[in-house]
């Protein structure tokens, strides 16, 4: 773990070069998130190439209440997270440990209402909410059982890790993410092929990696590398505080949560315009979708600290050049991803299927088409964090909201319904167009903002 001291490794966000802050707090968390991708996806690999199609189809109908999941973390997670690091910033250290402390409780009790109401109705929501077929049905409810076992692990453990990275250690914190993607890789082939599980084997792999992970969380804050504990004084929800949490954190748990209602209606359409093969392609597609992804949900995180703690200490400079450093960043980044696919998207399917017919066929044209927008994606994204981060609660959940719900269902119902199965690929890229345009406006009279309480800075900003 970093060997610095805990004070030093806050207080330097204010003062340090944006570009090296940048780049010393986002490449960790882009290592981790990319890795996290391929945790995330490395189940439907194994499954595809071990198992069969429908196992992949099984996988991508089981998504949406995995998201839920994780959507339940991000609300406490992310929203406890930008507080504490504005406080930080502040210089109101004395509050940081009760922001934590809420946040544990939170940790445990929210997803884990989640999780036993998933066990309870498992049937009714695979069958009639998931939308699984009658063929896909056995391999999602065969996968889900197992996964929900570690559900509370892959909830608390990402939940916390956010505190790493804001208490000064990006690099532990992305140890946190390597542990479980590396656990996770070595597990699966070893459980879907060698003891022969098949699907369950997956799922095994995936479970046993994050408790794994959890534990590496929980031994970094009762080690000597850090001043923040758990106390239990602190473990008692206060109603203020509680709703800060939720107020901040609401706009990354609606996308999440969205984009789990969107996945449903998602399969719901593909099933009914192309059937199993068409589920198990655009399960392969967003599952490529999201290794891209996942590093700019990394660049978010790096930044997230940064310009919190910044505006917090009323250094609005250094807020804008950090927004402008990751903006570009992410752009730089996204479109050289956008080529790839656009170029070599064959390579990119027969990961998860190396025989050529309908899946491929289908795949690439899928693949081709969803990630038309992908150059601009990034903008949208990093403006939407930009907001959470400042605290601005309102504006962030209008803009992480506005790709998937206010745009792309009506779009997901409309399109299909008019085009077939182009209009539901068809869908993904006339959102983010859309997205964009209103992100852009937002964002232009928030620098407007900005610029004017630059003016009004007493001192220089140091940068």
């Amino acid at each position: 773990m970093d060997q610095h001291h805990p004070a030093d490794k806050t207080d330097r966000i204010g003062t340090e070069r944006i570009g090296k802050l940048l780049v010393e707090f986002s490449v960790p968390a882009i290592i981790g998130m990319f890795v996290n991708a391929i945790y995330n996806i490395v189940d439907r690999i194994y499954v595809g190439q071990g198992v069969n199609p429908l196992g992949i189809a099984g996988i991508t109908v089981a998504m949406p209440l995995m998201m839920v999941i994780q959507a339940s973390s991000m609300l406490i997670g992310i929203g406890a997270n930008s507080l504490f690091s504005i406080r930080l910033g502040q210089g109101r250290r004395n509050e940081v440990e009760k922001i934590m402390g809420h946040a544990l409780t939170l940790l445990i009790l929210i997803p884990g209402i989640v999780i036993a109401a998933s066990f309870i109705f498992l049937d009714d929501i695979i069958a009639h909410v998931l939308g699984a077929s009658d063929t896909v049905f056995p391999y999602t409810k065969e996968y889900l059982q197992i996964i929900l076992y570690g559900g509370l692990f892959s909830a608390i453990g990402p939940g916390l890790n956010h505190f790493i990275r804001s208490d000064g250690h990006p690099r532990t914190s992305m140890v946190t993410q390597l542990i479980g993607a590396g656990i996770n890789i070595i597990l699966d082939p070893v459980f879907i092929f060698y003891f022969g599980w098949g699907i369950a084997g997956a799922a095994w792999a995936t479970i046993i990696s994050q408790f794994v992970s959890f534990i590496w969380v929980a031994c970094y804050f009762n080690s000597k590398y850090t001043q923040l504990r758990f106390r239990m004084r602190y473990m008692k929800p206060e109603l203020r505080l509680t709703a800060s949490i939720l107020a901040i954190g609401f706009a990354p748990f609606a996308t999440q949560a969205v984009m789990s209602f969107v996945n449903v209606l998602l399969n719901h359409s593909l099933d009914s315009y192309g059937g199993d093969i068409a589920v198990s392609a655009m399960g392969i597609v967003y599952s490529i979708i999201i290794v891209f992804f996942m590093p700019l949900m990394g660049l978010n995180q790096g930044a997230q600290p940064i310009i919190g703690y910044n505006y917090g200490a009323k250094k609005y400079a250094r807020v804008r050049k950090t927004y402008k450093w990751a903006v570009i960043s992410a752009t730089l980044f996204i479109t050289f991803c956008f080529l790839l696919i656009q170029l070599f998207p064959k390579l990119f399917i027969s990961l998860f299927s190396n025989k050529d017919g309908p899946l491929m066929d289908m795949g690439i044209y899928c693949l081709r088409v969803s990630t038309l927008m992908l150059p601009v994606v990034g903008f949208q994204v990093l403006t939407s964090n930009y907001f959470q981060a400042i605290g601005k609660a309102l504006e962030g959940t209008i803009l992480s909201l506005s790709r998937q719900l206010l745009l792309y269902v009506p779009l997901l119902i409309f399109l299909p319904s008019v085009f077939g199965l182009q209009g539901v690929f068809f869908a993904m890229p006339a959102a983010d167009s859309g997205a964009v345009l209103l992100t852009a406006c937002v964002m232009l009279g928030e620098l407007k903002r900005l610029n004017r309480l630059i003016q009004g800075e007493n001192s220089p900003a140091t940068s």
